[in-house]
């Protein structure tokens, strides 16, 4: 791996030259133009089917500012390479607000990246970021209509949104970002028909790739803010008014405990409050971005997913599975969705879920030390809070324990860590749980907060 600080001397500039929207009778592709000077040049492109576009200008001040504002997120990838402290943006101008508001993003949102890489910096410090371009019009969406835009990954969040705004009238669509089995068989479950699937497909540039093989800087980068514009856009184009996401209020705790590092800031309330702000003040759409499971925790998502037994066998949601659209079973995601279900859905269905009982997996006893707590750092991946997956934990323990069931491995080995006695006899919070700082509107608020009563009558 090549040094940080060498690699920052030997490619001071990284340029964000511009980007380029092509439209032809079948699709609207537009890709942009970064380079890192005197190593590479990038650029990565964006395609969408006509048939998923209801209009299109060219000439629109508001689709101008959300394609660029696509790439300043994409950048990201690219950047990370070298590291260069000094970025032009020659695309557009921004002001000194507007500058702040994207180092903030990138700082936070590369959290991650600079921790497991040994980068010790300020926000002040990794990046200056200078504007050589015009700055856009003042400009405002005017076609709006009433509808939603669901961005779908294929796990267990998206699909009990789905479920959720099935109670809700109006307008509603699907949004994917380079589809898969698991994505296109929960839209399919859902309901979606292919008119109302919004499909995109976004391609990285194979100089990347190759140079992260050289030895360049490599590491996670903050994909749901790519999300955030680019629903955004897509719900504009498409006269839908809200973009409605499915991350939830355990995306809020950082991975690294004491710190503020969080492999999931972009999903975080803090993100969706600033990328809320910021696309009023200056790109204007009038769509509006939420999360409508942001006063939720993953307990309450997990167990509202329990009540739909008709995507258990085509949800997915490990990354390391992801191109073979299954559950690899040893990594700490899927041993984090397996025990977060375990208090609703009986062990032998899960097994045939996941296709292995993870519970019995020795090699995983690290892996749940770090969700439960009892190491400083939760994995890297997008998981709940650690208190939630204790509460899971011991809610499962005792259902077995009230059979006389064996425990099995893992959580014979949960016993013997401190966690246990710390949770074992603590009330369950996440029963009524709802976190009241959230942007949910007023119109989608019983949705959420009935799902939370009706659990309560089935207890009754």
């Amino acid at each position: 791996m090549k040094s940080f600080t060498e690699l920052r001397d030997q490619y001071p500039l990284f340029s964000y030259h511009g980007y380029h929207i092509e439209e032809t009778m079948q699709e609207i592709r537009f890709w942009y133009d970064f380079e890192i000077a005197g190593l590479s040049s990038f650029q990565p492109t964006w395609t969408i089917d006509k048939r998923y576009v209801q209009s299109w200008d060219m000439d629109d001040e508001v689709i101008q500012k959300l394609v660029f504002s696509i790439g300043m997120v994409e950048l990201t990838s690219y950047w990370k390479i070298t590291c260069s402290p000094l970025v032009e943006i020659h695309a557009a101008g921004l002001d000194d607000k507007q500058i702040a508001w994207w180092k903030k993003q990138y700082y936070w949102g590369l959290g991650e990246f600079f921790y497991t890489n040994g980068i010790e910096i300020s926000m002040d410090e990794f990046m200056h970021i200078k504007t050589l371009g015009n700055a856009f019009a003042d400009s405002k969406g005017t076609h709006i209509a009433e509808g939603c835009l669901i961005p779908v990954g294929g796990g267990k969040d998206s699909i009990v949104t789905m479920e959720l705004l099935k109670k809700h009238s109006g307008r509603q669509y699907a949004y994917i970002l380079n589809n898969r089995g698991a994505t296109q068989d929960s839209v399919d479950t859902a309901g979606f028909d292919d008119a109302h699937v919004v499909k995109v497909r976004r391609t990285l540039d194979a100089r990347m790739l190759k140079l992260n093989q050289e030895g360049f800087l490599n590491g996670h980068t903050p994909f749901s803010a790519l999300v955030a514009f680019s629903a955004t856009l897509f719900a504009y184009v498409n006269h839908l008014r809200y973009v409605v996401l499915s991350n939830e209020d355990s995306a809020n705790e950082s991975t690294v405990a004491g710190t503020q590092i969080n492999h999931q800031y972009s999903k975080s309330f803090d993100f969706e409050r600033d990328f809320h702000q910021y696309e009023k003040q200056y790109i204007n759409s009038g769509v509006s971005y939420f999360s409508l499971l942001r006063g939720w925790s993953e307990f309450q998502i997990a167990r509202e997913f329990a009540r739909h037994p008709q995507y258990f066998s085509i949800f997915r949601s490990c990354n390391a599975g992801s191109k073979q659209d299954a559950w690899c079973c040893s990594c700490p995601k899927c041993l984090f969705v397996y025990l977060i279900l375990s208090p609703f859905i009986e062990n032998e269905r899960l097994k045939t879920m996941f296709g292995e009982d993870l519970l019995e997996k020795t090699v995983l006893y690290d892996t749940l030390e770090k969700l439960v707590g009892y190491q400083k750092e939760k994995p890297f991946e997008c998981v709940g809070s650690r208190a939630e997956i204790n509460t899971a934990i011991c809610l499962t323990i005792q259902s077995l324990q009230k059979r006389s069931a064996k425990l099995p491995a893992l959580l014979a080995h949960y016993i013997s860590l401190p966690q246990y006695e710390e949770y074992k006899h603590q009330k369950n919070r996440y029963e009524n749980y709802f976190n009241e700082q959230n942007l949910i509107p007023e119109l989608f608020l019983p949705l959420v907060k009935e799902g939370i009563i009706c659990h309560q009558s089935s207890k009754n």
